[in-house]
């Protein structure tokens, strides 16, 4: 029996946070009204929302040796999330990102990947071994593709499923896809991946089985216009946004693919699994 329902291997960032009326548009200053700093990356951001969705969770990454590394560290501790496997770079510095999030929710944000571009892929696939593996596997873009795929390989060999979320948007060789079986990708992701305009519901249901492949599903999410879900071997459906006040839209994608990947490691189908993680989403969002 696997030691973890889910294991992530990913990016670890301290969020500063900015709240304005909106972007900035080039050579422009806007008056915020509010900042603070969050404990990120996506691949922190899906360990957290796993561990809360109630998974045994564990992460793989690294820090650098400073203070954000040590919070980093510290907030994945106090979600309950194993950090055992997360390394410490004495070199580069802790990951880091700057969001602007506007009135509306949505947002904007840049990275700096630091010390996440420096995990080794043979360390990474030992650690998963060394923590005594999951029922799934949770991977991300933030981090290089070396690391995902000696990693997934590892998760595939002992059986586990493999959950990629392919944020940021990059292009990514079949030695990755290969052993993905649920890809989790956005409008922006599946359009780039799939070369077909994603800006509504046909246009997902268009990309989602040109993303797909026997063995793998494929979920295209579109934020206040529900997901579509193409499950391996059988027809598209779409779900239903969830009605709720939108507060911001930040971490949302996490939310969702953190609680996926929970539900699929208790044993849900995809669309059980997909239907409880949108209406995680949704409840995330408003608050």
């Amino acid at each position: 029996m696997p030691a973890f329902d889910v294991i992530v291997c990913g990016s670890l960032h301290l969020d500063i946070m900015l709240y304005a009326p909106a972007l900035p548009r080039p050579d422009e200053t806007v008056a915020g009204k509010r900042g603070e700093r969050k404990c990120g990356g996506k691949g922190g951001n899906q360990a957290v929302m796993a561990a809360r969705a109630g998974a045994r969770t564990a992460m793989i990454g690294r820090t650098g040796a400073d203070d954000f590394g040590a919070q980093l560290r510290a907030h994945l501790a106090a979600a309950g999330v194993d950090h055992s496997a997360v390394t410490v770079d004495g070199e580069t510095g802790s990951g880091i990102s700057a969001a602007i999030v506007q009135d509306d929710g949505d947002y904007g944000a840049v990275i700096v990947s630091g010390s996440n571009l420096r995990i080794d892929p043979r360390d990474a696939a030992l650690a998963w071994a060394e923590l005594g593996g999951a029922r799934v596997q949770i991977l991300q873009n933030e981090t290089p593709e070396a690391v995902n795929i000696a990693v997934a390989a590892a998760a595939r060999a002992d059986g586990a499923k493999v959950a990629l979320n392919a944020a940021p948007a990059r292009a990514m060789s079949d030695a990755l896809l290969r052993w993905v079986d649920v890809l989790i990708v956005n409008r922006v992701e599946a359009a780039m991946l799939s070369d077909v305009d994603v800006e509504s519901r046909d246009g997902a249901f268009a990309a989602a089985p040109r993303l797909a492949a026997p063995g793998r599903s494929v979920i295209v999410t579109l934020g206040g216009g529900g997901l579509v879900v193409q499950p391996d071997g059988e027809p598209a459906f779409w779900l239903a946004p969830k009605p709720v006040k939108v507060v911001s839209t930040h971490g949302a994608g996490d939310c969702f693919v953190g609680t996926l990947a929970t539900r699929l490691a208790r044993g849900d189908d995809l669309r059980a699994a997909a239907e409880f993680a949108n209406a995680a989403a949704a409840a995330h969002v408003s608050q």
